[in-house]
């Protein structure tokens, strides 16, 4: 929710984990980079309620999920529900993986934030190769795909004045073919062979193949989940067609093997260009912020950010507080540092951007941050005197009040500070309630003015605890895998400071 800045901690934290790892890392394609469990001696511990400690150990279970490397991708993927990209843009997602490579992506978009209205569905058709593991991303997989045609099936005519009109700005004669709309016809947006290209004009790309996941998830009654996490959509449209993923977007589910019950994933799966899938209306929840919110898996951001994330909200004072635990494997089990932000909000009205949305302000006016590895301690006491806490004092697991030097520079924290956020609230398919906050920019930057309020969201928090009490402090060893982190910036920015952490380590 807050502190975009820090990224560019973050990223030399990972390079300087680069660094340590690197003498002992094999060079086998499928190498995934690893390192040691950090050994943190911390004075401090946060009990939640047992609700909440338990999903946060339920997530970190290593015998519970699997990372499949080198991925197998053979088979059919969908949505698990209709999914919000930057925009805003409602989709839902089938895609297809044959044994020779061959893939064959269908995208349905719709009018409304819950897929009952298409408008328009493509359909793409090209050649994936796994590539190798990743040394930016660590879990995930690199890849090299080629897209051979990309076809458009419009709704309806409405629809297709409104696309083509946008398509015609940058590929002028479209549609071929008499222009007319006829229901089923396939017009044709790209063609490798032919030349044709016309995918500029709806900010289309397949850059989110380039970087993927597989994991596998053992349920209750031996129920097996299996998850394909592909790459990130850069939140500035602009961006959009030539960005190389760093993080994920919402994933997949295998057709065969999927969350119970799951109503989209049969509808979907059913589905094809010409019948779009309109999934079923979902109710009306009461936005209602009261109570403990924590995440449901290990959350994965732009340029190597692997965090979990707590929140606590008092609806009567309008008071929030957030634990970011952040770390430096997707298992979330090595932490390398927390935030722990406070301050108050106001609820703003319903969301004229993002139908099912509410916009809020919030404002952060208290910050501690503990340091949970040797790169973190490092870099925070190197800060200059009155920037970040007491200069020269930052020792591993000691969690230090920073809101008297008004933030910490070294960390891109400024306090106070406000952000504009888009909330909304759902069920899952247990019945659960969920939280999900605005998407964070791609680019590391704060939603500190309106006009940069997110139009997506991040990974949903589910709710543990309905009544909010105060984190109780205990002075006790922290368990492995509790640390946090915030959002990021592209690694060229940092190369100065990089060089410095490279000579100290």
């Amino acid at each position: 929710m807050m502190l975009a800045h820090l990224a560019h901690l973050v990223q030399i934290l990972s390079m300087a984990w680069a660094l340590e790892v690197l003498p002992i890392s094999g060079s086998k394609l499928w190498d995934v980079p690893s390192a040691p469990h950090p050994q943190v001696n911390t004075t401090v511990k946060l009990q939640w309620e047992p609700q909440c400690q338990f999903q946060l150990r339920h997530l970190q279970d290593g015998a519970r999920i699997t990372a499949l490397v080198p991925p197998q991708l053979e088979g059919n993927w969908v949505s698990t529900g209709c999914e919000v990209r930057p925009g805003p843009e409602f989709l839902t997602r089938f895609y297809t993986f044959y044994s020779n490579r061959l893939f064959k992506a269908l995208q349905f978009y719709y009018r409304d934030g819950g897929c009952q209205e298409p408008t328009y569905s493509l359909t793409i058709k090209g050649k994936l190769r796994l590539r190798q593991a990743s040394w930016i991303t660590r879990g995930a997989t690199e890849t090299d795909h080629h897209v051979n045609k990309v076809g458009i099936v419009f709704h309806s005519p409405a629809a297709m004045r409104e696309l083509a009109g946008r398509i015609n700005l940058t590929c002028p004669g479209f549609p071929s073919r008499g222009g007319r709309w006829a229901p089923g016809r396939v017009y044709e947006l790209y063609n490798s062979k032919s030349g044709r290209d016309c995918r500029a004009g709806l900010g289309f790309s397949m850059l989110e193949l380039g970087l993927l996941r597989v994991e596998k998830q053992q349920h209750p009654q031996r129920r097996l989940v299996e998850e394909l996490f592909l790459g990130d959509v850069h939140t500035d449209w602009a961006q959009r067609m030539n960005y190389r993923p760093t993080g994920y977007q919402r994933p997949l589910q295998s057709a065969m093997h999927h969350v119970h019950p799951c109503p989209a994933c049969g509808i979907i799966y059913r589905s094809n260009e010409h019948q779009p899938p309109i999934l079923p209306r979902q109710p009306d929840l009461p936005l209602e912020l009261q109570g403990k919110w924590v995440s449901r898996e290990c959350e994965v951001r732009p340029a190597v950010l692997f965090l979990t994330r707590y929140f606590i909200f008092q609806e009567r004072s309008r008071s929030w507080e957030g634990y970011y635990h952040h770390y430096s494997d997707p298992a979330c089990r090595q932490p390398t540092f927390t935030v722990h932000a406070s301050g108050r909000y106001a609820r703003g009205p319903r969301s004229a951007a993002v139908p099912g949305g509410t916009d809020f302000v919030f404002k952060v006016t208290h910050a501690k941050v503990t340091a949970l590895d040797r790169a973190s301690v490092l870099m925070l006491n190197a800060s200059e005197e009155g920037t970040c806490g007491e200069a020269g004092s930052w020792t591993l697991g000691e969690e230090q009040d920073i809101t008297g030097t008004q933030g910490c520079a070294a960390l891109g924290i400024t306090l106070p500070h406000n952000e504009y956020e888009l909330f909304k609230t759902q069920l899952d398919h247990k019945q659960r309630p969920l939280l999900f906050i605005g998407e964070r920019p791609t680019d590391g930057s704060s939603p500190d003015r309106p006009e940069k309020r997110p139009t997506s969201y991040q990974a949903p928090l589910v709710q543990c605890a309905g009544t909010v009490e105060t984190a109780a402090r205990h002075g006790q060893r922290s368990q492995p895998g509790r640390a946090s982190v915030l959002t990021a910036t592209p690694w060229a920015t940092l190369l100065g400071v990089s060089l410095y952490l490279l000579a100290v380590l």
